[in-house]
C-alpha cells in the first residue's frame, strides 16, 4: 500500500469520523432567505420590463435558493447530515411566501408568452394552492388554464371559488361565462347525441317487426 493510500485511509487517526461529520453551510438560513428574496425582486424587475425570460430564470433560481431549506424537501435528507437547523417560524413564514410569490410570478410569466404551456401554468397555480389553498391569484389561474385544457367543470369550480371572494372583477367573470357556456354546449351535444342514439334504436326495433309481420303472413 502506498503512503498517499495510507494517508487517505483509515491509518490516520478519526480520519473516518471527519469523513462522516455534517459539512458546515457556507451560508446562514437569514442569508439564504435574503438570497432568495433578492432573487424574486430582480424577476419582479425584468417582469415589469417585459423581459419575461430573465424574470422565469429568477424565480427559478430563487427557489432552487429555497429548496435547500425547505423542510419538507430536506426531511428525507438528515441522515446524511444535512447541516442546517430547523426554521424559526418566522423563518418558515418567509419562506412561504416568497415560494408563494415565484409560483404566482411564473405562471403569470407564462401566460404573458406567445405560446402558452397551460398544463405548467395549471402546474404552478396547484403548488400555490397546496401551500396557500384560498389564494385567489392561484385558483384564476389554475381556471384559466384548466379552460384551456378543455376541462370546463373543473375550470368552472376553480373561478366560482375566485367569483366570491372578487364579485365584481370582469375577468374572472368572464371566463366563468365561457366555462359555463361550454358546459351548456357539451351538455346539449350529449343529449343530442343520445336523442341520435334512441332514434336509431326504434328504427331498428321497427324495421325488425315490420319484417317478422311479412314473415308470419307468409
Amino acid at each position: 500500500m502506498s503512503a498517499s493510500t495510507r494517508e487517505e485511509g483509515s491509518d490516520v487517526p478519526g480520519a473516518a469520523a471527519a469523513s462522516r461529520k455534517p459539512q458546515t453551510p457556507t451560508k446562514s438560513v437569514s442569508s439564504l432567505l435574503e438570497d432568495a428574496a433578492q432573487m424574486k425582486a430582480e424577476g419582479n424587475a425584468f417582469y415589469r420590463e417585459k423581459n419575461i425570460r430573465s424574470a422565469i430564470g429568477r424565480y427559478h433560481r430563487a427557489l432552487m435558493i429555497l429548496r435547500g431549506l425547505d423542510s419538507n424537501v430536506m426531511t428525507s435528507l438528515k441522515e446524511f447530515g444535512h447541516g442546517l437547523p430547523p426554521l424559526t417560524a418566522e423563518q418558515e413564514a418567509a419562506l412561504r411566501n416568497t415560494q408563494v410569490d415565484c409560483y404566482n410570478n411564473l405562471a403569470a410569466c407564462l401566460l404573458q408568452r406567445e405560446s402558452v404551456d397551460y398544463a405548467r401554468v395549471k402546474e404552478y397555480s396547484l403548488r400555490v394552492l397546496q401551500l396557500q389553498p384560498g389564494n385567489t391569484k392561484a385558483l384564476y389561474r389554475a381556471g384559466v388554464a384548466t379552460l384551456e385544457m378543455g376541462d370546463a367543470q373543473a375550470a368552472k369550480e376553480y373561478l366560482i371559488q375566485v367569483c366570491k371572494e372578487q364579485p365584481n372583477d370582469a375577468n374572472v367573470r368572464k371566463h366563468l361565462q365561457r366555462a359555463e357556456e361550454k358546459l351548456h354546449k357539451e351538455i346539449q351535444k350529449e343529449k343530442a347525441m343520445y336523442r341520435g342514439m334512441f332514434a336509431s334504436s326504434l328504427k331498428s326495433s321497427s324495421g325488425e317487426g315490420s319484417f317478422l309481420g311479412v314473415t308470419y303472413r307468409e
